[in-house]
């Protein structure tokens, strides 16, 4: 709003500074500085609010030390991440952008969604909350959406050279010229050339048309969005690791988009361009601020928790920018920890049942899973824990830039 309204000013009125609202990096800087001060000044409130309406988090026994001292914390704190990340993009955003719009449908859906499940385990007292099947379902009707909606949104293109690049080319000016915008199912992934990997590949050789990629496209849109959205919510296990994690993994999905949303910087990497993603970093900078300021609260010992209204949000937001920027195949390694949560778990349960079967006595690979929890029952305190997973994610995060120039 505030975008529209400074571009009108600027155009019929040349209203002093009204210019600097079209540069991302501005509104960017405004939009964390907005989300973590929204987030900040109001979340004192909404705990206090939330503990006037006893919605608090009821605790399984399942014997950790400092269990049972969190019973009755304040939960659904996922609403401040929400409103946090939700204002400034409205404000700040361009928001004709195809790639602003989903992120905005994507969080508000996953966020309802979210919300009824600590809705049912809050005030209908069942510890359950949402059937697993209807998160799924949600889940399957977003990554359908969105997948829809990259693929044949006239919009999303990617910038390609006409030809391949050569002796032609000696300045940047040049690939203007010998490039244009087209609509295809392109990636990155590295140690592949130009780190480059078209979808179209999977049935191409069957000789299908690209038109029909879809069939392979959408299913791993929502493969990808379900599986993230599901680790970051096993990954909400203590105070400040899945908002501390989530904020790293977000960091580096700023600096891709930021890149890959400028032409030059792009040209000048040697990495694909993706004509106005940049946009985005708006957004990105916006839930950055957000999930900063919740940690403020969330942190050992938490003074609230973001529930599954704040968890799978955040794996499904995480998941569709990287599917925007081009960047989902790197996933396992940006997203390391809550990949690592999940197969913990995935290990635990198969293992048990594997050797239940077999002997009739089920055993564990972990003492508990997920991970975390693994390390809380041979002692480690959960705030160590955090700390070095957020080092892990830190590490992660940089090797999956270090990636971008493995050819």
């Amino acid at each position: 709003m505030l975008y529209n309204l400074f571009e009108f000013l600027e155009q019929q009125y040349q209203f002093p500074g009204a210019s600097v609202f079209q540069y991302i990096s501005f509104r960017s800087a405004i939009a964390i500085i907005l989300s973590m001060s929204f987030s900040m000044a109001f979340g004192k409130r909404i705990i206090k609010y939330l503990r006037s309406k006893q919605i608090g988090e009821n605790i399984r026994d399942l014997g950790l030390v400092g269990q049972k001292e969190k019973e009755g914390t304040p939960t659904m704190g996922g609403l401040i991440i929400i409103f946090s990340t939700l204002l400034p993009v409205l404000l700040l955003s361009r928001l004709n952008n195809i790639y602003i719009t989903l992120l905005l449908i994507t969080m508000v859906w996953m966020g309802l969604i979210g919300w009824l499940d600590d809705y049912i385990k809050i005030f209908k007292k069942n510890k359950e909350g949402l059937h697993g099947r209807f998160k799924v379902i949600g889940q399957v009707l977003l990554g359908a959406f969105i997948g829809a909606i990259l693929f044949f949104h006239p919009d999303v293109k990617v910038r390609t050279e006409l030809n391949s690049i050569d002796d032609r080319i000696e300045n940047i000016e040049d690939v203007y010229q010998y490039s244009k915008d087209i609509k295809a199912t392109l990636t990155t992934i590295p140690l592949f050339k130009n780190n480059e990997f078209d979808y179209h590949t999977l049935i191409g050789w069957m000789g299908v048309g690209s038109k029909f990629t879809w069939l392979v496209f959408i299913p791993i849109v929502i493969f990808i969005i379900t599986a993230v959205s599901n680790g970051a919510n096993l990954t909400d296990g203590i105070d400040g690791l899945a908002a501390g994690i989530s904020a790293i993994i977000v960091f580096a999905l700023a600096v891709f988009s930021f890149v890959s949303g400028n032409i030059n910087f792009a040209s000048y990497l040697n990495i694909m361009y993706i004509p106005n993603v940049g946009e985005i970093v708006v957004f990105i900078s916006a839930f950055l601020g957000a999930l900063i300021g919740f940690l403020w609260f969330n942190t050992y010992p938490a003074e609230i928790f973001m529930g599954d209204t704040g968890s799978l949000t955040l794996g499904a937001v995480i998941s569709v920018i990287a599917i925007i920027v081009r960047k989902e195949l790197l996933i396992p390694l940006l997203c390391g920890v809550f990949f690592i949560e999940t197969l913990s778990v995935i290990m635990q349960v198969s293992y048990f049942k594997y050797t239940r079967t077999k002997t009739g006595i089920g055993k564990r690979i972990f003492k508990m899973a997920p991970l975390h929890h693994h390390f809380q029952k041979i002692g480690f305190h959960e705030s160590k824990i955090v700390a070095r997973f957020w080092i892990l994610g830190i590490i992660l995060a940089v090797l999956t830039i270090v990636t971008l120039k493995l050819r």
